[in-house]
C-alpha cells in the first residue's frame, strides 16, 4: 500500500483553519491556482468535498467540521517533533507571531510592557492583540490564537489556565465631578448619577447593581459602550461616573480623572491567561506563558 502523501495534511490544516482556498494559499505561500489543484486532491483521498460554495464564501462540509480539531492537533505534533526541545530554545532567534485575545482595557494597562519585553528577549516575536467580542474557546480550539487574556467564562474543561493578577472594579469621575466634594460617598448619592456602563454583549447589569439592590437602590444608566475605554472617555467629556477595572487606570492621567472606592461591597476578579492543551509543551508557547505571567504578576503583588 503507498503512503499517503503527508503534505496534504499541512495544506488540509490550512484550508480547514482559514477555510478559504485563497487565505489557505496565502498562509502556505502557494499560488491560489495550486492551492486550488490540492484542494482537488484532497477531496479524491477523503471522498468528500471539504469545502463548499456558499454565496461568496465557502463553508467546511459536516466531515471537515469534524476533523478540524484533530488536523491541526496532528500537524502541530509533527511541526513538534521537528522542533528543537525546550533547553534547545534561544529567545534571541525564535522568530514567530504571537495572538494573544484580549480586551481593551488589557491592551491598554498591559500591552507596552508587554511588547516592550518581547522586543527585548526576541526581537524577531511580533505580538499581535485580536479583538474579544465575547468569550468562547472557539479561536482556542481552532488554532486562531495562542492565549486567551481575561476572566474565566465556559471555556470547556479541557481549556488550561493561570491566574495573572487579581483586580476589582473602582468608579471614575472626571476632576471636579459633583462627588469630588463628598466626604464619603454613600451608596444612595452614587445611585442616583448618571452612569455610563461597557458592556461588549449589551448586558447593562452585574454585581455592583446586585449589591445595590439588596439596598433596595438602581443605577441610573445613562448609556452603554462597547469598553472601558469608551467609558473612560465618556466619564471624563461628562458628569456620567464610569465603572472600570483598577487595573485599567494604570497609565491613565490622574490630572483628569477621579478615582474612588465603590461604596457597595462586590466579589473580586482573578484575571487569567488561558490556551488549548496542544500548546501545553511547545517551548515557544511556555516562554510566552512565562512572559506573560512575569509583565502581569509584579504589579499585582
Amino acid at each position: 500500500m503507498a503512503e499517503p502523501d503527508l503534505n496534504l495534511l499541512f495544506a488540509l490544516e490550512a484550508l480547514l483553519t482559514e477555510a478559504s482556498v485563497v487565505g489557505a494559499a496565502r498562509r502556505l505561500g502557494l499560488s491560489a491556482s495550486a492551492m486550488s489543484r490540492t484542494l482537488s486532491r484532497l477531496r479524491n483521498v477523503t471522498g468528500d468535498p471539504l469545502l463548499v460554495r456558499a454565496g461568496r464564501t465557502m463553508v467546511l462540509t459536516p466531515y471537515a467540521e469534524a476533523i478540524r480539531e484533530r488536523t491541526q492537533t496532528a500537524v502541530f505534533e509533527a511541526r513538534g517533533v521537528l522542533r528543537p526541545d525546550a533547553s534547545a530554545l534561544s529567545p534571541a532567534e525564535l522568530e514567530r507571531t504571537f495572538i494573544l485575545r484580549t480586551n481593551d482595557g488589557f491592551v491598554e494597562a498591559f500591552g507596552p510592557a508587554l511588547i516592550a519585553a518581547a522586543a527585548k528577549a526576541a526581537p524577531r516575536v511580533r505580538v499581535r492583540f485580536a479583538p474579544k467580542p465575547e468569550k468562547s474557546s472557539a479561536p482556542l480550539r481552532a488554532g486562531q490564537v495562542d492565549l486567551e487574556i481575561g476572566v474565566l467564562g465556559d471555556m470547556g474543561p479541557e481549556i488550561r489556565l493561570q491566574a495573572l493578577f487579581r483586580d476589582r472594579f473602582v468608579g471614575v469621575v472626571r476632576k471636579g465631578h459633583p462627588l469630588m466634594a463628598e466626604a464619603e460617598i454613600a451608596a444612595g448619592r452614587y445611585a442616583g448619577c448618571g452612569h455610563v456602563v461597557a458592556s461588549r454583549s449589551g448586558r447593562i447589569t452585574g454585581p455592583v447593581d446586585e449589591a445595590l439592590a439588596e439596598l433596595g437602590l438602581q443605577r441610573n444608566i445613562a448609556a452603554v459602550v462597547p469598553s472601558f475605554p469608551a467609558a473612560l472617555a465618556v466619564a471624563q467629556a461628562s458628569d456620567l461616573v464610569a465603572l472600570v477595572p483598577a487595573s485599567f487606570l494604570r497609565h491613565q492621567p490622574s490630572d483628569r480623572i477621579w478615582v474612588f472606592e465603590l461604596p457597595v461591597k462586590t466579589r473580586g476578579i482573578t484575571v487569567s491567561q488561558m490556551w488549548h492543551p496542544r500548546v501545553e509543551a511547545d517551548p515557544a508557547h511556555r516562554w510566552l506563558r512565562q512572559l506573560v505571567l512575569d509583565v502581569c504578576r509584579p504589579q499585582h503583588r
